[in-house]
């Protein structure tokens, strides 16, 4: 890994790029935080991932998207670190937004914890404003991650806390314990390139 990256996740995902019990053995996510001065230009795989990945994507042939991202403001933790460093709070951006939420889940409230998705995901999905999202983690049913991708932050807020069944499952994670760790993260978007399920998500987009 190039020494530049100061933090990196390989990811696995759930059937159909979403919340799922069941892993999607072939559709996985690699993130990975770089130091200031990275060039958008281009987007190759084998400057955000390395030579050598990079050469295992095209053997295979793999489908690959590739976001570049700025964070703008979060809080919490991963596994005890703070990987974006220390972010601000409601700084001004205006465009589209991608957002990272991410969880520990302690083992007595997994059951809970996943009644909970697919109503969530549902509503989600035909939030205004939403464009896509991918349900991703490091470890099955324990460690979950969201991301996702809106036409602006207050699309974003809308639904985090004005969709019911959104924000009853908050008030759920806090008042139960749910998490041990967890993490919440906004980012700008600065480049996207290649495609995930045929189609570049952003293309068309400010």
């Amino acid at each position: 890994m190039d020494k530049r990256v100061s933090f990196y996740k390989l990811l696995g995902c759930g059937k159909n790029g979403t919340f799922d019990k069941v892993p999607d053995l072939q559709q996985w996510g690699i993130l990975t935080v770089r130091s200031l001065g990275f060039r958008a230009e281009g987007l190759e795989s084998h400057q955000i991932l390395g030579n050598f990945i990079s050469s295992w994507l095209r053997f295979f042939k793999c489908e690959v998207w590739t976001i570049l991202l700025e964070p703008l403001e979060g809080h919490g933790s991963w596994d005890g670190k703070k990987p974006f460093g220390e972010l601000s709070v409601n700084p001004v951006h205006d465009g589209p937004i991608a957002v990272l939420t991410r969880a520990t889940i302690r083992l007595h409230k997994l059951k809970y914890f996943w009644q909970e998705v697919a109503p969530v995901t549902a509503v989600m999905k035909s939030a205004d404003g939403f464009i896509t999202s991918l349900g991703i983690g490091e470890i099955p049913w324990i460690k979950q991650a969201t991301f996702s991708v809106w036409e602006s932050k207050e699309a974003m807020k809308n639904f985090a806390y004005g969709m019911k069944t959104h924000t009853e499952v908050i008030k759920k994670t806090r008042e139960q314990q749910w998490y041990s760790e967890e993490m919440f993260v906004r980012f700008k978007i600065m480049a996207s390139k290649g495609t995930i399920q045929g189609i570049n998500p952003l293309t068309g987009k400010p």
